[in-house]
């Protein structure tokens, strides 16, 4: 029973994690076409730096609780290995959203509007394999 409670915190946790790695590449959308357009895009950039903190939280969050559901249920079938490899890259994206926010920061976020629109698509073509590994475990 306390396993399933581990559960429903993970997938909560990561559910808010994922809602932050969804949107952050949204905020860096605006923010450069606002810049381009002349708009103050000050609370931008204070967005930006409370959603990355607060979904790096929830990544913390979402590591540790699934790391607490591995060592209950261990690691066993092909599906977890290759899970842990996509989560891996998510982990990645999460420090390369880091990397963009540090350079709005500095003024120096030059990728174009349409650049973080399509690197807003990468997250989704992580976190689907991530669901059918753990859905269908189909290996």
């Amino acid at each position: 029973m306390a396993f399933l409670w581990v559960k429903v915190f993970h997938i909560l946790a990561m559910t808010s994690w994922m809602a932050g790695i969804f949107y952050l590449p949204r905020i860096f959308v605006h923010y450069v076409e606002g810049r381009e357009a002349g708009q103050d895009v000050a609370r931008l950039e204070i967005m930006a730096g409370k959603l990355f903190g607060f979904m790096t939280i929830m990544a913390v969050f979402t590591l540790g609780l699934g790391l607490w559901l591995m060592i209950g249920f261990g690691i066993s079938g092909g599906w977890m290995h290759a899970k842990l490899l996509f989560v891996g890259l998510l982990i990645g994206y999460h420090f390369w959203c880091k990397a963009y926010l540090n350079k709005m920061r500095a003024g120096s976020l030059d990728k174009s509007g349409r650049y973080f629109r399509l690197f807003n698509e990468l997250p989704l073509l992580i976190f689907i394999p991530i669901l059918i590994f753990v859905v269908v475990k189909p290996f």
